[in-house]
């Protein structure tokens, strides 16, 4: 019973991170589905920011909208001030006197979260096409005209960007992002090509305005908003070339109450559009969403079965031995990382992918534990977990 149970948690947790993005660049590779884009189309845009208590980064981010290479008559920027009461309505007002296209502020009271503002936004917008911001973000110049270039081909409904990880002096962490996001962005190139990826960043990204369904105030719009594009035929799409800076979390915990977060919105996300992993409807797109979101949520399962029978086949040797060794080294190196990053200690790839890996591993098991119970997550403390 040991044996096989080792056997299957190992090839299931190799299918989930390599066996998937493998199979996906091969047959992206054989039937490629390349995006029409143009980098001369320019539709009139609409930027959505919410915010609650942002006044510490708000006034940057607006700066920096006012720093796009964007036509000024087709770029106006929304934000909602989900009943802030730091002076963030204050500092937006005073930006908006100044800025060389249309800021206008609306505000939300009660504080009803991210969801709800952006469904109260959407309608008040005079664009073509809708782009998210997130009230920290720092996007490229070029970020819109990248991001709307891919507007260009019918078939696309959204488009999402490239987050690189800085520090707060805004140069790159590393060569521009973690190990995790570099995986993660060249799975979106792959899951490109494929027809339509199945993850968004969420702080850059654009979606035709006509396609804009109002969800419900518990539902995650960056995970449900590109499934719900995905349901009316169109096209999600990654666009490497948008950039979006976000500041690296060095908090440990506040990177594990975001990732846990995160992780349970997504899960039920998933709940909301089980009917997209239907084989019968879309059989490409089901297959990527089970292995790449369903799976990979809830592969601690077949990470505690595979530590549990290693373990216990340990005293068997030869590979069983080895498989042994080498959890405990991974282990090791895991908490090492966390150690590391507790002091402000700069991260090496040996350290930050096992200690990353459980990092999301755990916050996933969390996670799953509050949707089993029926936990959900509408508004939080924004950067804070």
């Amino acid at each position: 019973m040991l044996v096989p149970l080792f056997w299957l948690s190992l090839l299931l947790l190799f299918y989930i991170y390599f066996g998937y993005p493998l199979m996906a660049r091969a047959i992206s590779a054989l039937w490629p589905k390349p995006v029409k884009a143009s980098d001369e189309y320019r539709p009139k845009v609409s930027i959505l920011i919410a915010a609650y208590n942002e006044a510490e980064d708000i006034e940057g981010t607006l700066q920096n909208k006012m720093e796009l290479d964007y036509p000024s008559d087709k770029l106006e920027v929304l934000v909602i001030s989900d009943e802030s009461d730091d002076g963030t309505d204050d500092i937006i007002e005073r930006v908006a006197s100044d800025s060389r296209f249309p800021v206008r502020l609306f505000r939300q009271v009660p504080r009803q979260g991210k969801t709800a503002g952006l469904n109260t936004l959407v309608p008040e917008t005079t664009g073509d096409i809708i782009l998210f911001s997130d009230a920290n973000s720092q996007w490229d110049a070029r970020a819109v005209s990248q991001l709307c270039s891919n507007f260009a081909d019918p078939d696309v409904g959204y488009v999402t960007g490239k987050m690189v990880y800085v520090n707060k002096d805004g140069s790159l962490v590393g060569d521009g992002c973690s190990a995790y996001m570099k995986y993660e962005n060249w799975l979106r190139e792959q899951e490109t090509r494929l027809g339509s990826v199945v993850g968004v960043d969420g702080g850059i990204d654009a979606m035709r305005k006509t396609l804009y369904q109002p969800l419900n105030a518990d539902q995650l719009p960056d995970f449900v908003q590109p499934l719900k594009v995905v349901a009316q035929g169109y096209r999600v799409v990654y666009e490497p070339r948008a950039l979006l800076k976000e500041e690296a979390l060095n908090d440990s915990d506040s990177e594990f109450s975001m990732r846990v977060r995160v992780s349970l919105r997504a899960l039920w996300a998933l709940k909301d559009m089980r009917h997209l992993m239907s084989p019968f409807r879309a059989p490409t797109f089901a297959w990527q969403l089970i292995s790449h979101k369903l799976l990979r949520y809830t592969a601690f399962a077949p990470l505690i079965t595979l530590t549990i029978s290693t373990i216990l086949l340990a005293p068997a040797r030869g590979i069983y031995t080895l498989a042994f060794l080498g959890l405990v080294v991974f282990v090791a190196l895991a908490w090492r990382g966390h150690k590391r990053e507790g002091k402000g200690q700069p991260l090496s790839v040996i350290y930050s992918i096992p200690y990353y890996f459980m990092l999301l591993n755990i916050a996933s098991y969390k996670a799953t534990a509050a949707f089993l119970k029926g936990e959900k997550k509408v508004i939080w403390n924004p950067r804070k977990g």
